[in-house]
C-alpha cells in the first residue's frame, strides 16, 4: 500500500541568502534518488524555515517492482553434442549465468529452440532505501562552504540538531548526519522550544503550525508580503518590496509578524537611496513611499516573535535603525565638503589591477575612449571625456566605502551639488547600468559613451594581460560587461563599428602581454559570441546567427537587425527551397578554378528558366539598391523569396555545367548574381542544414 514519506533535517539557524535554494535541490534531490531507485510517487513538496529542510513524498511506492530479466543463449542443437553432452557454448553460457547447464531453461524462438536464463530481482522495500538516499541528496547539496561541529567529522552548512523520517505512521530507522532519525521535531524558538512528536508525514505541517511555525516557504513569503503592504497601506504609503530581500526575511523567520516603524523626518534630507541602503542591508527594513514615490520616514521590519507589547518590538528598531541613518547623513555631509574633482587624485593610489595600473590610469583611458566614442553616440565630445574623468571619484567617498551599492549613485548627487553639467551627473549614475540581467540600460548620449568605454578597457586589458575568462572563472565579469555592451548598443540605436572602438581601446593600454590585434580580435570574438546565448533566450535557431557572422561583421547593431530578418526570412514558406538552393550555389562555385564574369550575357540565354531568371535578378539588383543602402535587411529578404519559383525552375530545366564552356560560365554568372544578392544580407546557405 502506498504511504506519505517525511524528511526533515534539524539545524541551528540556516544561512538565510542560501535557504531557498537548499530547500529546491533538497527536493530535487529526494525525487532524483527516488527515481533512480524506480520508486513511483504521487506528488513531492519541500518546505523550509530557518531551523529545518523538509520534503514530503506522497503516494509514494512502498516496495520496489520486481525485475524480470531474460537471457538468450546457443541454440540448443548447438548447445549438446550427439551424445547429449554440454558442449563448450552451453558451458560457457551457463558460467556467465552463475547455473550450471541442467538449471537453464529452453524457448522457442523464430530460430528455433534455445537456451535461456530467466531471473527475477525481487524488489527491495522502500523504507531500506530511504536512507541512503537523503544522504546522498543531502550530500549533493550546494553549500559552498561546510562546516564541523563538536569532535564529529561529519560536514553539513550548519551544525545538525535531529532528524525526522517517516513512511507512513513508522519511523524509517536510519543514521542520518551522524543521527538517529525519529519522529520528533521541535517547534518555534521562543514560542515552543520543545520537542513535537509527527504522528505522520501529512500531519507535518499543520503539527508546526500549532508549535508557530509556518514550515511552507512559500506561504510565509505570501503571509509577509501581504502584511507589509496592509501596514504601508494603513500608513497611507506604499511599500516597496524587492523580491530578494522578500525571501531573505522569509527565510530569517517561523513566525513572521510585520510591524510599522519610524524614523525622524530630517533624514529625509539625505539622499533616499543612501537611507534605502541603510535599511535594506545592514537592518533588513522595507522602506515605505508616498503617491509620488517619495520616501517616507517609515519602515517595516519583520519579527519572528509574536509580542505581548509590539510597541516595544518597534522602538527598539527605531532606536537601532536611529544611529545607521545618522552615520548616512554624516557621511552625506563630510563628502560635501570635497569635490569630485579634488578626489580624482586620491585615484592614484588605488589599484585597479596590479597590470593595468591604478583607477586614476583606468579613467584617463576611458575618457579618451569615451571622447572618441561620442561621434557615434551622438555625445557632446567634451562632456563624455569629463564624466570619464570624474566616474570613479566617488569611490574614495565616506559613503560609498561604507555602501558600495551606491557608487554612480552618490556620484550623481554629488556632481549635481559641485555644479557639474547635468548630462555629466546622469553619466555618473548609468555607468552602471545594466547592474543586472533585465536592468535597463544607460539611456543619455553621455551615460552611454561612458558605459560602453569603461567596460571596453576592462575587456581589452585582461584579455591582454591573458587573464581571459575560463568557463569556471570570470572574476571581473567579462560575461555580463560584454552583453552590457551590446544591450546598449542595441537598445539605444547606436550603430558602433565594435572592431573600430576595440583598436582604440588597446591603443591606450601600453602594458599588455598579447599583441594589439590578437587583443582585439581575441575580445571581438569573446563579445559577438555572447549572442549566441541572447539569441538561444529568444527562440532563434543557431543556424540564423551562423548565417550573419559568415559575413564576419563587427557592427552589432546590424548584426541584430541581420539577424532578425534572416529569422523572419527562416519562417516563410519559400525559405526552405532557397536555403538549399543556395547551398547548392555555393557548392557549384567554390569548385570553379576560373573566375567568374560579374555580368550576364544576354545573347547567350537559351532556355527560359534561365532567361526568367536572370530577368528577375536583373530587376531586383535595381529595386534592391536603395533598401540596401539603407539596411532594410528583412524588405531585401522578403524581394528575394520571389525568387524561389524561378531558382526551383532553373535547377530543374537548365543545365549548369553545359559542355559548351561560354554557356557554363554564363549560367555561372547567373548562380554567382543570385549568391551576391542574398550575401547583402546573410549567407542563407547555412539554413539548409536546419531543416
Amino acid at each position: 500500500m502506498k504511504q506519505d514519506f517525511l524528511v526533515e533535517i534539524g539545524t541551528e539557524e540556516l544561512p538565510p541568502k542560501s535557504l531557498k535554494t537548499l530547500m529546491s535541490a533538497f527536493t530535487l534531490g529526494i525525487e532524483a534518488g527516488l527515481n533512480k531507485a524506480k520508486l513511483q510517487h504521487a506528488s513531492i513538496r519541500g518546505y523550509a524555515t530557518p531551523r529545518r529542510l523538509a520534503v514530503l513524498v506522497s503516494g509514494l511506492d512502498p516496495q520496489q517492482a520486481d525485475i524480470a530479466t531474460e537471457r538468450l543463449g546457443p541454440a540448443v542443437a548447438a548447445a549438446f553434442d550427439s551424445d547429449g553432452a554440454p558442449t563448450k557454448p552451453a558451458l560457457g553460457f551457463a558460467k556467465g549465468c552463475g547455473l550450471s547447464v541442467e538449471e537453464l531453461e529452453q524457448t522457442d524462438t523464430d530460430k528455433g529452440p534455445r537456451l535461456v536464463f530467466r531471473r527475477v530481482e525481487e524488489g527491495l522495500a522502500t523504507p531500506a532505501l530511504l536512507p541512503d538516499i537523503v544522504s546522498q541528496a543531502l550530500k549533493d547539496l550546494p553549500i559552498a562552504r561546510r562546516m564541523r561541529w563538536g569532535a564529529s567529522r561529519i560536514e553539513f552548512v550548519r551544525p545538525v540538531q535531529w532528524v525526522v523520517m517517516l513512511f507512513g505512521k513508522e519511523v524509517v530507522p536510519g543514521s542520518i548526519m551522524g543521527l538517529e532519525s525519529g519522529r520528533t521535531t521541535r517547534g518555534h524558538r521562543f514560542h515552543s522550544n520543545t520537542e513535537i512528536s509527527i504522528a505522520k508525514p501529512s500531519d507535518y505541517a499543520n503539527t508546526l503550525r500549532h508549535a508557530f511555525v509556518i514550515a511552507d516557504f512559500v506561504e510565509r513569503r505570501s503571509l509577509i508580503e501581504d502584511g507589509i503592504k496592509a501596514l504601508a497601506q494603513g500608513a497611507k504609503g506604499s511599500a516597496v518590496i524587492d523580491s530578494d530581500l522578500l525571501d531573505e526575511v522569509t527565510a530569517l523567520n517561523e513566525w513572521p509578524v510585520p510591524l510599522l516603524g519610524h524614523f525622524d523626518a530630517h533624514f529625509l534630507d539625505v539622499p533616499a537611496e543612501a537611507l534605502i541602503s541603510s535599511m535594506k542591508e545592514h537592518q533588513k527594513y522595507f522602506h515605505v513611499v508616498d503617491g509620488a514615490n517619495q520616501l517616507l520616514p517609515l519602515f517595516i521590519t519583520v519579527a519572528n516573535i509574536d509580542s505581548r507589547d509590539a510597541s516595544k518590538v518597534i522602538a527598539g528598531n527605531e532606536k537601532v535603525i536611529r544611529p545607521r541613518l545618522s552615520d548616512a547623513a554624516f557621511f552625506y555631509q563630510t563628502d560635501k565638503n570635497s569635490t569630485l574633482q579634488q578626489r580624482c587624485e586620491m585615484l592614484k593610489s588605488v589599484v585597479f589591477q596590479a597590470k593595468l595600473g591604478s583607477v586614476h590610469d583606468k579613467s584617463l583611458r576611458v575618457a579618451t575612449l569615451a571622447q572618441s566614442l561620442a561621434a557615434t553616440t551622438g555625445a557632446d565630445p567634451s562632456l563624455a571625456h569629463r564624466a570619464a574623468m570624474l566616474s570613479k571619484a566617488d569611490l574614495v567617498t565616506e559613503m560609498v566605502q561604507e555602501f558600495a551599492d551606491l557608487q554612480g549613485t552618490m556620484g550623481r548627487y554629488y556632481a549635481l551639488h559641485d555644479g557639474e553639467d547635468e548630462a555629466v551627473a546622469k553619466a555618473l549614475y548609468e555607468q552602471y547600468l545594466p547592474r543586472f540581467a533585465g536592468d535597463k540600460v544607460a539611456s543619455s548620449p553621455v551615460g552611454a559613451s561612458l558605459a560602453i568605454a569603461d567596460r571596453l578597457d576592462t575587456l581589452v586589458g585582461i584579455f591582454g594581460i591573458k587573464q581571459a575568462p575560463t568557463g569556471s572563472k570570470d572574476p571581473f565579469a567579462l560575461r555580463r560587461a560584454s552583453l552590457a555592451v551590446l544591450r546598449t548598443l542595441i537598445e539605444q540605436g547606436i550603430d558602433l563599428d565594435l572592431k573600430v572602438a576595440l583598436d582604440t581601446a588597446v591603443s591606450l593600454h601600453d602594458n599588455l602581454s598579447l599583441s594589439a590585434d590578437e587583443t582585439s580580435q581575441q575580445v571581438l570574438t569573446y563579445m559577438l559570441e555572447r549572442f549566441r546565448s541572447w539569441y538561444e533566450e529568444d527562440k532563434i535557431r543557431p543556424e540564423v546567427f551562423f548565417a550573419v557572422m559568415a559575413k564576419s561583421p563587427t557592427r552589432p547593431l546590424d548584426i541584430h537587425r541581420r539577424v532578425q530578418a534572416v529569422n523572419d526570412f527562416s519562417q516563410l514558406p519559400e525559405a526552405r527551397n532557397l536555403a538549399s538552393a543556395n547551398k547548392r550555389v555555393a557548392n557549384i562555385l567554390s569548385k570553379q578554378d576560373t573566375e567568374i564574369a560579374s555580368a550576364v550575357a544576354q545573347g547567350l540565354l537559351q532556355e527560359g528558366a534561365e532567361q526568367a531568371l536572370a530577368q528577375q535578378l536583373s530587376e531586383l539588383s535595381k529595386t534592391l539598391q536603395p533598401l540596401i543602402a539603407s539596411q532594410a535587411y528583412s524588405e531585401i529578404l522578403q524581394q528575394l523569396a520571389q525568387l524561389q519559383q524561378p531558382v526551383d525552375d532553373f535547377f530543374d530545366q537548365v543545365m549548369v555545367m553545359a559542355d559548351d564552356l561560354a554557356l557554363r560560365q554564363n549560367r555561372l554568372a547567373i548562380l554567382s548574381q543570385l549568391r551576391q544578392l542574398f550575401l547583402e544580407v546573410a549567407d542563407v546557405s547555412l539554413l539548409a542544414s536546419s531543416k
